[in-house]
């Protein structure tokens, strides 16, 4: 069987990324061969190469790229990365395009039931091509950090590309207010710039505040282990999320999140369990102060969530259960 995964921005060092090269890695590891293409790219493609399923990553996207090709692919699946959940589907020019790539799909898969419930509540008719299953997760490998740890600080690391959607001056703007009491804490920025003009404000805060802010740039994926494993606290600010893998990442690594109460988050995140998840400026902030002054949180915190990626977020069954799909869509 073949594979041909399509996402946006491929092969750009984000989620979609990350995701869809996971799940190419544990399908060849089933034995199906796989190819991964940008719906994106500007050396647009006008025939999907050969293949028995085309698995589209982001509705919207997913569909303006259909509509460019000479030949529809013979099946298709979509699944629902945020976006064009949360915001696509209800935007009136884009609206359309996201109803009819839900419609052309033979399947649809979404990652938690508050993501189906949404999408079921604006588009009925797809009831029956539905399904979930949680992101898996599978830690980056072992590689090296571009740059260590101060000795004596406290690290928040915040892993986006740099666009509106991912809120990072929001982020700046409330740690500055507890830098100033706390001038051993420390930010690292990782990512690529995906909007200029966001690019231009955040990286002019980095400029003003370059004392405790460092940025990264766009980190090859094996050494994000090592800069994980250096943070004390991870932080996720954006305004609308599919499932992140930075969050299950961090999770993985044990790592304490502080996160933005939006649905994405909240299905990986239970609050005050494996993670914590803010709903305003003075809640980030009780919680940051919280999570640097109290070990024994941070510890329990990172290990209930570590345990929790691992029995809900398997990579291994995340191939398994989309294999299982395209099997019956073939049939």
């Amino acid at each position: 069987m073949k594979i041909v995964l399509a996402s946006p921005n491929y092969p750009q060092l984000r989620g979609n990324t990350i995701t869809v090269q996971r799940i190419a890695d544990n399908l060849e590891k089933l034995g199906i061969n796989t190819e991964i293409i940008s719906t994106t790219d500007d050396n647009i493609i006008r025939s999907f190469p050969p293949a028995d399923i085309v698995h589209g990553f982001h509705a919207y996207n997913f569909y303006k790229f259909l509509q460019k090709l000479d030949r529809m692919p013979d099946h298709y699946i979509v699944t629902i990365t945020g976006t064009d959940l949360n915001h696509d589907l209800f935007d009136p020019e884009k609206r359309k395009d996201v109803l009819a790539s839900l419609h052309g799909a033979e399947a649809i898969h979404v990652f938690d039931e508050k993501a189906k419930n949404l999408l079921l509540k604006e588009v009925p008719g797809v009831a029956d091509k539905v399904f979930i299953m949680p992101q898996g997760n599978l830690p980056a490998p072992e590689g090296t950090s571009p740059v260590k740890k101060e000795p004596g600080s406290f690290l928040f690391f915040l892993p986006a590309g740099i666009r509106k959607v991912k809120n990072i001056p929001a982020a700046i703007s409330m740690l500055h207010d507890l830098h100033l009491r706390y001038p051993q804490l420390r930010l690292w920025l990782v990512g690529p710039v995906l909007e200029e003009a966001e690019g231009q404000t955040v990286l002019g805060l980095v400029n003003r505040h370059q004392e405790w802010i460092r940025y990264l740039g766009q980190v090859p994926h094996e050494d994000m282990a090592a800069i994980y494993q250096q943070a004390d606290v991870v932080l996720n600010t954006s305004l609308s999320e599919g499932q992140p893998a930075t969050i299950l990442e961090a999770m993985g690594y044990a790592v304490p999140v502080l996160a933005s109460d939006i649905p994405g988050n909240s299905s990986i995140l239970s609050n005050g369990e494996t993670g914590l998840l803010y709903k305003s400026r003075n809640e980030f902030l009780d919680y940051a102060e919280k999570l640097m002054n109290n070990n024994k949180i941070r510890e329990s915190i990172g290990h209930a969530a570590e345990a929790y990626v691992r029995k809900h977020h398997s990579s291994e069954r995340e191939a398994e259960t989309l294999l299982e799909i395209y099997k019956r869509i073939v049939k």
